[in-house]
């Protein structure tokens, strides 16, 4: 392309090469400046959104193996969370989460067993009274994947959750949008301090270690 701007200036007289050429400086970086900006323009980006939980309709969650042979379930009626993102469409991809939960409003509908997981055997409520997590939606594989950070007690520790996107749509009687998830995974307690660890006959212990997350979540959008 520069050939074919600067070759019919070699025709011209030397007086008018000359001047010409003081301006070939110029001529080039606008050139440069122009063409740069056509390489380099980027999409416009979507504007952030801010997303709260809807406590009424989530739930988080959990459950874990007594003496080997069965479950039990239990989740937290106390929680918050956050989702904020520059969501194209209806993707989630690269949003960022954070969530809490009061540990002493843990619940597996036994009044003696919910105090015992408050004691510092397990959560420790008294002097830890929330567990938190910060993380971010990615994509691995082609599936949803939540990553980060959870601190339970006074350890924190990466974890990788797997997410089911149910899709987005607008309340219409409310007017706002929203959007649901299922986030799903295994933590080990013993990792998190949680060492409450009683076997019974032949070694096996009486709660496993391994505590599968099931978390149903449903947010709205605010902003």
């Amino acid at each position: 392309m520069l050939e074919k701007m600067f070759l019919p200036l070699l025709s011209l007289p030397l007086r008018k090469m000359c001047r010409i050429a003081r301006l070939l400086p110029i001529l080039l970086l606008s050139f440069s400046g122009f063409s740069g900006g056509v390489l380099h323009a980027q999409a416009p980006q979507a504007p952030l959104s801010h997303w709260t939980i809807d406590k009424i309709h989530s739930r988080i969650g959990f459950s874990v193996t007594h003496f080997t042979i069965t479950q039990v379930t239990g989740y937290f009626r106390d929680f918050d969370a956050r989702v904020t993102c520059a969501c194209p469409g209806d993707d989630f991809t690269g949003g960022t989460v954070e969530f809490t939960a009061k540990t002493a409003t843990v619940f597996t509908d036994n009044k003696e067993r919910d105090g015992h997981l408050q004691t510092d055997s397990f959560f420790g409520s008294r002097q830890f009274p929330e567990m938190r997590f910060t993380g971010t939606l990615v994509k691995e594989d082609g599936r949803n994947k939540l990553k980060g950070i959870l601190t339970i007690r006074d350890v924190t520790r990466p974890v990788s959750l797997d997410v089911h996107y149910g899709g987005r749509i607008r309340d219409q009687k409310l007017g706002i949008e929203k959007a649901g998830f299922r986030v799903s995974g295994t933590v080990n307690r013993l990792d998190y301090g949680m060492r409450w660890n009683e076997s019974f006959e032949g070694g096996s212990a009486i709660v496993g270690k391994d505590v599968t997350l099931d978390l149903n979540v449903e947010i709205d959008k605010q902003s």
